[in-house]
């Protein structure tokens, strides 16, 4: 069976197949561009994580229930052929999954994922709805404020900075800057 991992072109049309909502392709272009950026920084294999990313919630729409997101993801990339590392990667950002986070990618992933969701959030509050006007100080005087975008875990965003060993500081300011090279994309 051929290896899609590297295929940006067929991940992307497997995203686009399980994923309608503009929200959530956008989503997985801001992870995708945070992850793309940390794995040049850390010299890995850069078309196979941004491909993690980009499919990461590519089954959420269609089963949104922790029962099976990320599971039948997972199975259906299996059946497209993609590698265990490509599964439980994506596995391993769902906490509940019990897939543990014990890669650079998975750990990866798992930093960049509510990150880039809080930095859309950030923007979009912003006067002009650029992601040119988010700076560091203005993501953490949101995440102090509970009732802006609640359903992203602060908790998470702090734990995934800390397992990847960076201050929390320099890993928002890394995403913002990784989001900013893609913001056409994003609509940011």
């Amino acid at each position: 069976m051929e290896d899609h991992s590297r295929d940006r072109e067929f991940c992307l049309a497997l995203l686009k197949e399980y994923t309608k909502s503009d929200a959530l392709l956008k989503h997985a272009y801001a992870v995708e561009s945070c992850v793309r950026e940390y794995a040049k920084k850390y010299n890995e294999d850069v078309p196979y994580w941004s491909n993690v990313a980009l499919l990461h919630d590519f089954d959420y729409e269609m089963f949104p229930t922790a029962e099976e997101h990320p599971f039948k993801g997972s199975e259906i990339l299996k059946e497209k052929g993609f590698d265990e590392n490509f599964r439980n990667a994506i596995l391993s950002h769902a906490g509940y999954s019990g897939v543990p986070r014990d890669t650079l990618l998975a750990k990866t992933l798992f930093a960049c994922d509510e990150l880039a969701g809080f930095i859309t959030a950030v923007t979009y509050v912003r006067p002009n709805k650029s992601i040119d006007e988010v700076e560091v100080k203005s993501v953490r005087k949101k995440m102090k404020d509970k009732a802006f975008a609640r359903s992203v875990s602060r908790e998470d965003i702090i734990n995934g900075a800390e397992n990847l060993g960076i201050a929390l500081d320099e890993h928002i300011d890394f995403c913002i800057n990784a989001m900013k090279l893609n913001k056409v994309e994003l609509g940011l």
